[in-house]
């Protein structure tokens, strides 16, 4: 019966089908971790006794170096991928150091906000390591014509089984002694724990049903010199070769622009609303209703990718977007954080599937992990920018709401530059092949 339902929203065979189900597990430590729970826990438990402003600015920081450390690494590991056909295996173990530091997120203690942010920097680490290779998968299950439809149902599952945690993590920390639990904290690390579990349930149909995909030695001669140096000689011809294909090139780059924004309000959304005032629960609850509205959403999307077209339903979510952030910089209480949230809960999964899967589009297929490398950096860069301009604002405002009102910028930037891309000319030199 789950196989049925699952093949009417989009993942037909079992390849599919286990390859959405990571997205179901991966994400609720990006619910739970890097949006919901963590950055309110940091501000006010890790980093007890800084003040609002100053717990925003190091969280600003730590997120910054962890993204820029897999930003440099990512297209490496996407090359080393791909010449020694290990994807599913470096996907598994950039999971394991993610699963591991979650779990270790349980130690921190009051005003540990050093062992809190290396903590959060690995696993950062980890889970976003693990997506070079679970997004380079994607065209090794679907289709070209199938890419819309199977990338939006992973993002539905993922919010779905993100958002469902997050309810049940929502009952522990509103009534911890309900669960025998002695208080708020013990709720939060119990959560913590929670998400490692999960996450490494739902890799479990990816590891056993989703094949690895075949090494690729058709660009250069890598055999000389080991699987190492080769990544690097094929990482330095990918830098060449991608010129060859000046659509993904600009889709890259309006991606990157655009997403600096999207991926800044995910991160950014909980320790902004601390700052301004808005309670923990209040904010837990708000995203657990992001999570579960952003499950027909993505659906929603996915089927106006191909009504609309791909690129007019981004332009679409952008737009979504800029009203969001000039709202955001108004917000004063959580009835506004609830209102704003709802607002994200319509188009961020879809602006984020609909990406992933035009991309797949331009890229060669034969290439699709060092290419997801490349995209990979986009995103990991489209991480720093953000909170290198929250860091600033904090440092020299006392407050971040300009650094929000700055997102827009990034959305109508990275829609001008969406607006260059020509999808069909792309796709025809994608299926041309190097």
């Amino acid at each position: 019966m789950l196989a049925r339902l699952l093949a009417r929203v989009g993942l037909v065979t079992p390849e599919q089908r286990a390859w959405a189900w990571y997205d179901c597990g991966n994400s609720a430590y990006f619910t739970t971790v890097i949006t919901a729970v963590f950055p309110a826990f940091f501000a006010s438990y890790a980093a007890a006794g800084l003040p609002a402003n100053e717990a925003t600015t190091r969280f600003g920081l730590i997120t910054t170096i962890g993204m820029a450390i897999v930003a440099v690494s990512a297209p490496i590991l996407g090359a080393y991928g791909d010449y020694t056909a290990s994807r599913k295996r470096l996907l598994v173990a950039c999971a394991a150091v993610g699963i591991a530091s979650t779990f270790a997120l349980t130690t921190i203690s009051e005003g540990g906000w050093q062992w809190a942010a290396l903590l959060f920097v690995v696993g950062n680490i980890g889970v976003s390591g693990s997506l070079v290779f679970y997004d380079s998968m994607l065209p090794s299950v679907a289709s070209p014509q199938e890419t819309d439809r199977v990338s939006s149902a992973g993002y539905a599952l993922g919010y779905l089984g993100g958002g469902l945690l997050l309810v049940l993590n929502l009952a522990w920390v509103l009534q911890p002694q309900m669960f025998g639990l002695p208080g708020t904290v013990a709720a939060i690390k119990l959560s913590f724990a929670s998400v490692g579990v999960w996450w490494l349930l739902f890799m479990i149909p990816l590891v056993r049903r989703v094949p690895e995909p075949p090494r690729n030695t058709t660009a250069i001669d890598l055999a000389r010199g080991g699987a190492l140096r080769g990544s690097f000689a094929r990482l330095a011809h990918t830098f060449v070769e991608i010129r060859a294909y000046p659509q993904a090139f600009l889709a890259l780059l309006a991606i990157l622009v655009y997403q600096d924004g999207i991926q800044t309000i995910i991160r950014f959304a909980g320790i902004y609303g601390a700052e301004v005032g808005v309670g923990q629960s209040a904010q837990i609850a708000a995203f657990a209703m992001v999570q579960l509205l952003g499950v027909p959403f993505a659906f929603i999307f996915g089927a106006l990718g191909g009504r609309l077209g791909t690129k007019r339903a981004i332009f679409l979510a952008l737009a979504v977007y800029s009203v969001a952030a000039t709202l955001g910089y108004f917000m004063q209480n959580a009835t506004h954080f609830f209102l704003l949230a709802g607002l994200v809960a319509t188009v961020q999964g879809g602006a984020q599937a609909l990406s992933r899967s035009l991309f797949s589009r331009l890229i060669p297929p034969a290439k699709t992990s060092e290419y997801f490398g490349f995209y990979a950096v986009v995103e990991r860069f489209a991480t720093i920018l953000g909170p290198l301009l929250f860091t600033l604002s904090g440092a020299l405002t006392g407050s971040s709401r300009s650094a929000v009102l700055g997102m827009i910028a990034f959305f109508v930037a990275g829609g001008w530059l969406l607006s260059r891309v020509d999808v069909a000319a792309g796709e025809r030199a994608a299926r041309a092949g190097p």
